[in-house]
């Protein structure tokens, strides 16, 4: 697999994205961890190009990210579609579990923060059984005025990666608000990975992934919590490609 430049940044619906592969990706996270530069790594899928159209300040946080991957298959295609495209899908939990497997040869310090208590503490053992060498682990329930006494927390622990598995936009304002401040050299959010990765809730199989459709076997196990969200989120997408389409189309005409 080809390693794309990093450096290559693009706007895509008018949401900041880096052009990098998951072997770009993970060649970042080494540097960072290197050189103990602090790092921040956020993705954008089609949920958050919607929040980001209806939230200025979320924007602005996401165009603070220090690298930004394209975790969502209809994003990708979307940026192929308006001529901006990017090299591959780099998903949050993909992104976490080859950081953990490189984890285990190099024997980086690791913190988990985000998700319910049960949940965090389980895969934190899960984990380290598997030779992780978890330094710490905290669930993702506190509000913004404790988010630096819980960064103080994180810093103690001395990390070199640390996974945030908190929702959107919580997760992002968290990151990029405190990481640097922390000197953590590479903070990743993962979204709802933990319970994923803890065996809470299955990930769709392989070819729903390649089809864009991973949200559909995930509104099938939540729909309830889910379906309201992924009906409006998704046509709002689909709407916002359409018309990006549509102006493409009239300035090639001229």
């Amino acid at each position: 697999m080809a390693v794309t430049s990093v450096s290559r940044r693009l706007r895509v619906l008018g949401v900041p994205v880096d052009a990098v592969d998951m072997q770009g990706t993970l060649n970042w996270v080494e540097e960072r961890v290197a050189s103990r530069e602090s790092g921040t790594h956020l993705c954008v899928n089609a949920a958050n190009v919607v929040r980001a159209h209806d939230d200025p300040d979320y924007l602005a946080v996401l165009e603070r990210g220090d690298l930004i991957g394209s975790d969502g298959q209809p994003f990708v295609w979307a940026a192929r579609a308006l001529g901006q495209p990017l090299p591959e899908r780099v998903a949050g939990i993909d992104l976490m579990e080859q950081v953990l497997d490189r984890s285990r040869e190099t024997g980086w310090r690791v913190y988990l923060l985000g998700g319910r208590d049960e949940v965090v503490r389980r895969l934190a053992g899960q984990l380290s059984a598997r030779g992780v060498r978890i330094v710490g682990h905290r669930d993702g329930y506190f509000g913004p005025d404790d988010a630096t006494r819980v960064w103080d927390e994180v810093r103690s622990a001395d990390p070199d990666v640390v996974f945030v598995g908190m929702p959107t936009p919580s997760k992002e304002h968290f990151i990029i608000e405190g990481a640097h401040q922390a000197r953590v050299p590479v903070c990743i959010g993962v979204g709802g990975s933990f319970d994923v990765l803890a065996g809470d809730l299955r990930r769709a199989p392989a070819y729903m992934q390649r089809l864009g459709l991973e949200w559909l076997f995930r509104l099938l196990q939540e729909p309830r919590r889910l379906f309201t969200r992924y009906a409006v989120t998704n046509t709002r997408f689909l709407a916002l490609v359409l018309r990006a389409m549509v102006r493409r189309t009239r300035t090639a005409r001229g």
